[in-house]
């Protein structure tokens, strides 16, 4: 029996920062978002985490199934939950991050990804939801 709740919950997601270095350069790896909201748009790989998973594997799940990344190391980075980061409602995101290792395995956009593309950290494109504030919040603060 599911407990009905008196008060508004919000949405929990994960979003995924994955980033190389290449030439001596470091690169964020970001999805063109193939659904609205804000279809089109580039992002960080991510999304909604289902009501019985752990909060890592979602990120995992998610990463695996919009690029096909699956070897790689991810850790938790940090939260973002400022109203009205989502038009679909009150989400809060757990932020994982990872740096690619092996270059040679295969990135594909795939389920919500139309398309992937490597970018200079220091010159991403707009974003969708808050994403670019959250990748500023990286670079700011990366270990």
């Amino acid at each position: 029996m599911l407990y009905t709740y008196a008060y508004p919950r919000p949405s929990v997601t994960v979003d995924v920062i994955v980033t190389k270095i290449e030439n001596e350069s470091e690169y964020i790896l970001l999805i063109e978002r193939k659904n609205e909201p804000f279809k089109n748009q580039w992002a960080l790989p991510g999304g909604f985490i289902d009501i019985n998973e752990e909060i890592e594997i979602a990120a995992y799940r998610e990463l695996k199934e919009e690029t096909l990344i699956s070897d790689i190391k991810l850790q938790q980075f940090h939260t973002f939950g400022k109203p009205g980061r989502d038009p679909r409602g009150r989400t809060i995101s757990v932020i994982y991050t990872g740096k690619l290792i092996n270059l040679n395995q295969e990135i594909k956009a795939g389920d919500d990804a139309k398309d992937f593309r490597w970018f200079n950290i220091e010159g991403t494109p707009n974003m969708a939801f808050d994403h670019k504030d959250i990748v500023q919040y990286y670079i700011n603060n990366r270990a």
